[in-house]
């Protein structure tokens, strides 16, 4: 018996050894590199999932050649975001213009281990009557239809992101900073290509209760604040919800325990290419529940 757990305890000596050696050994490699190598190599690895890396300000953001474009969006997406453990407040927008009712919509909130806000854009291929709105499942706006897009998301007061492009689908995503939905506040502004269009935009928002005092028109450019939610959910999905950010909070804290030899994401998640390459797939899969909830 002795003989057993004196052999059993110099096997996981050795296999201690030989990890502490691998870690090391790859600190040291991440630590070697430049930002311009570190950049691009975690640009080709990120590229896949639909996502970029903005340096700068060491947050991640969405492709305009992203997979999850194929998808649309609808209402059952949001509902069932939760039990995936992405907790988020969600402002969608229904306005009518040119022949088709659009959706633009707004989130902010907590997706696994990451904080983040997104802006999407879609439409349906003719006006809906508004009791349709809850089922039908809308397209992504085509690139000839793309608005330009910008918000800066604020957490607890402190701007966290800051991003514009024109697109269909804008956001941005900073891994391992966990937050409350509520924590969040995010200042939106998308530019119209015509004015009736910004018009028909703000009677969406109108009809979503937003105060004219919060709504802000400058030619084609319509700017305003999110904070709330328009969701509203039951005893069982609030206790969902809780248990999830519970979950999240714990991955959170894992992810930086795991990764503490460095502070920028860049690092963390070459760190953990080299080190744990599943866990690094796994993290980057921010809306893979999409995919999963259209089968």
């Amino acid at each position: 018996m002795y003989l057993f757990f004196g052999i059993l305890f110099l096997v996981l000596l050795f296999f201690f050894c030989i990890n502490h050696w691998r870690r090391k050994k790859i600190i040291k490699k991440v630590r070697c590199m430049c930002m311009k190598e570190k950049c691009h190599i975690l640009g080709e690895l990120i590229a896949p999932f639909g996502y970029a890396y903005l340096p700068e300000q060491d947050i991640f953001t969405s492709r305009l050649d992203v997979w999850q474009r194929d998808f649309g969006y609808c209402t059952l997406y949001d509902k069932a975001a939760f039990r995936f453990n992405m907790i988020f407040d969600c402002l969608p927008v229904y306005f009518d213009h040119d022949g088709r009712t659009w959706l633009l919509e707004l989130w902010k909130g907590q997706y696994g281990i990451n904080t983040g806000a997104e802006i999407g854009v879609y439409y349906a291929d003719r006006i809906l009557d508004k009791r349709e709105y809850r089922t039908t499942l809308f397209q992504s706006v085509e690139d000839c239809d793309m608005p330009a897009l910008s918000f800066r998301l604020f957490r607890k007061g402190v701007q966290i992101a800051d991003v514009c492009a024109r697109h269909w689908w804008l956001t941005a995503f900073s891994m391992g900073r966990f937050s409350e939905p509520a924590d969040l506040y995010m200042q939106a502004c998308i530019t119209f290509p015509t004015h009736s269009m910004a018009h028909a935009f703000i009677k969406g928002l109108s009809g979503c209760g937003y105060p004219k005092d919060d709504i802000c028109l400058n030619c084609n450019t319509v700017t305003f604040p999110f904070t709330k939610s328009a969701m509203r959910w039951n005893f069982l999905d609030r206790c969902w919800i809780r248990v999830a950010q519970c979950v999240n909070h714990f991955w959170c804290k894992v992810y930086l325990f795991v990764t503490r030899p460095f502070c920028l994401s860049i690092d963390r998640l070459l760190y953990l290419y080299y080190y744990l390459p599943a866990v690094f797939r796994k993290m980057l899969r921010i809306q893979k529940y999409k995919k999963r909830v259209v089968k």
